[in-house]
């Protein structure tokens, strides 16, 4: 009982209502998988990237989306491979570390983060063969899925580890929050919240513990210069995330609705939709 209420109050206030509503225009409309994962090139046309309504569908396509950040100026990961036919991949010829991760998918699902043959996401050990099971099995129930092996990113000490997330909320070019998350897996860790300034901010979303005041990453306007020109070109509200690394700032991916407004807090419910009214005027 006390579970069901605690989901309940999570799930409660505007802004997670807005997400939902959201979440359900995207995704029950029939042709919602085509337009996620008809395939782009940075070469192509603004206007062929705004072709549909609700055109950011696209960019929940992990191809699409690094190919839309790299055309507005944005660095992103060294791509190795990209394709459905797990068996071209010549896994002898891949770097020492580097990370695999799906087109389609939230939440971590079938990343790798290799370090030789550890993946430090899940802490377990696998062989080539391994991997190659889990992701045909994987793209066996998805016709639309591929995978992308992209080169291995190291942080700003040049170290490869699990690097930090910068999650930055954005509305048409203006930023509320920046929300650092030092993740343990994919599901734990903590997180701090600031101003582009930096400036330390009350707990926005409590789906991880509060950690301590955080340093400004070197890149720090990098990020908030690259969040706000991929806000402006989304045009609606929507996460990016960033990483801080030894080449400066790289694109992550966009998160149109994220966690589905879950474990929003009241002081962080009041800054979001203060800034989609204000930003985002009758906008998605």
């Amino acid at each position: 009982m006390l579970k069901l209420i605690q989901t309940y109050l999570d799930h409660r206030g505007p802004f997670p209502a807005r997400i939902r509503a959201r979440h359900k225009q995207f995704w029950q409309d029939p042709q919602a998988e085509t337009v996620r994962n008809t395939l782009m090139d940075a070469e192509d046309g603004i206007d062929k990237w705004k072709d549909v309504v609700n055109w950011q569908r696209k960019l929940s396509n992990k191809y699409n989306s690094r190919e839309f950040a790299g055309k507005h100026g944005c660095k992103v990961a060294a791509l190795i491979w990209k394709g459905r036919n797990i068996d071209t991949i010549d896994f002898k010829k891949l770097p020492e570390n580097y990370v695999i991760r799906p087109t389609i998918g939230h939440s971590a699902n079938l990343v790798f983060l290799m370090k030789r043959d550890y993946n430090l996401f899940d802490k377990k050990t696998y062989t080539t063969a391994q991997i190659k099971e889990i992701l045909k099995t994987a793209i066996e129930s998805n016709d639309k899925l591929e995978f992308l092996i992209e080169e291995f990113l190291k942080n700003e000490q040049g170290q490869n580890e699990i690097l930090k997330d910068y999650k930055v909320y954005s509305f048409n070019g203006k930023i509320a929050c920046i929300w650092v998350i030092n993740r343990l897996s994919p599901k734990s860790g903590n997180g701090s919240f600031y101003d582009e300034n930096w400036n330390l901010l009350k707990v926005v979303n409590k789906i991880y513990p509060n950690g301590e005041l955080e340093q400004p990453p070197r890149c720090l306007k990098e990020i908030v210069k690259q969040a706000k020109t991929l806000s402006k070109a989304y045009e609606i509200f929507v996460r990016i995330d960033f990483y801080a690394t030894d080449k400066g700032c790289v694109f992550g991916e966009f998160t149109p609705t994220p966690g589905m407004g879950t474990c929003t807090t009241q002081y962080g419910q009041k800054l979001l939709i203060s800034h989609w009214d204000k930003y985002c005027t009758g906008k998605i």
